[in-house]
């Protein structure tokens, strides 16, 4: 095994101690000490820098069946995460590489070779792999371009526009030729984000009045795509406001994630069927055939300024926690990192 010095005795993790009824709460989560891992044959010891935090974790926390495996109790919780090589037990993968992978939520973690993918810092900055060229950057990607079918000259409504995965949605739908994007946010702040650095058409924030209200006002012609991160009256609005053999993209519900009773669906189903509209839901996991396609354009863009990002940085496992659910109140711009 070939490793690196000064290794502590002790690795700091989050567990889960009790599934969320509505918002969590703190005392759902403990931030434990447990033993270093050791690496196994085929596996190497990454030391994390960076852990993402995201929407989707919050259904993780549930035992309700979905897409995704719940988290465990008692167990340390998983996530995103891009770190350097200490030790490695792994033909390939040496002490300094830096790795992007899954076992977040903790200080030190044990990967699988095969599950660890090489990330170049000299390409771009080792956050950037957790976001805009990493799982929520293809999101966007795959979202849009494949599942929503956007051609040129589409007139794109993206809720949640100031997030990781709804700015870069905008962003890619104008370079692609969008006739309109408009987006959504919290703030008034975001939305002039939005127009002023990520080159949205129009944008609004929600809090300032019916969703349906505003977005009639800047696409009077309608939509013809909408990326949905919220649901709720987002999806509402947006079902109103497309237009014949529209589409819309179900890629989050953020606004339901804590409800403790059923939200209400949409009052307007039946414009599915007058106006031909497709609804379909996408999840990255289906598309990461697109991978290489993904990196090669998206890194491009990147490198040459054309698609601008942000992150919000928190500093600290031991506010982890606070990042997350930072998420959930919409602290963030951009994607929201947990830097170690």
């Amino acid at each position: 095994m070939t490793d690196s010095p000064s290794l502590p005795a002790v690795n700091r993790e989050w567990h889960l101690l009790s599934r969320p009824v509505g918002w969590p709460k703190p005392e759902d989560f403990a931030l434990v000490e447990a033993e270093l891992p050791k690496p196994r044959e085929g596996q190497v010891l990454v030391r994390n820098l960076y852990l993402s935090v995201d929407p989707y974790m919050r259904g993780r926390m549930s035992a309700a069946k979905s897409y995704v495996e719940p988290f465990e109790l008692n167990k340390v919780m998983q996530g995103g995460a891009v770190g350097e090589v200490v030790a490695s037990e792994a033909e390939g993968l040496s002490v300094g590489d830096h790795v992007l992978h899954s076992s977040g939520w903790r200080e030190y973690a044990a990967v699988s070779a095969k599950h660890a993918v090489k990330v170049d810092p000299q390409a771009a900055p080792l956050s950037a792999y957790l976001g805009v060229l990493g799982m929520t950057g293809l999101t966007a990607y795959a979202g849009l371009l494949r599942v929503g079918a956007f051609k040129e000259g589409d007139a794109v409504f993206v809720s949640g526009a100031a997030g990781a995965v709804g700015s870069q949605v905008g962003q890619i739908a104008k370079l692609k030729g969008a006739s309109r994007v408009i987006g959504s946010a919290g703030s008034d702040e975001k939305v002039r984000l939005l127009t002023e650095e990520y080159g949205f058409d129009a944008a609004f924030n929600y809090k300032n009045g019916p969703v349906w209200e505003q977005l009639k006002q800047a696409a009077p012609d309608g939509i013809d795509l909408y990326f949905d991160n919220v649901g709720g009256e987002h999806l509402e609005a947006a079902i109103g406001a497309l237009n014949l053999r529209g589409r819309a993209v179900i890629c989050g519900m953020i606004s339901q994630y804590n409800a403790t009773e059923p939200a209400p669906g949409p009052r307007n189903m039946v414009k599915i069927l007058q106006n031909r509209l497709r609804v379909e839901g996408v999840l990255v996991g289906d598309h990461y055939d697109l991978q290489p396609q993904f990196v090669e354009e998206v890194g491009a863009w990147v490198r040459s300024g054309q698609l601008k990002y942000r992150e919000t940085f928190v500093e600290g496992i031991d506010n982890t926690l606070d990042a997350f659910l930072g998420v959930l109140r919409g602290d963030n711009t951009g994607k929201m990192v947990v830097k170690l």
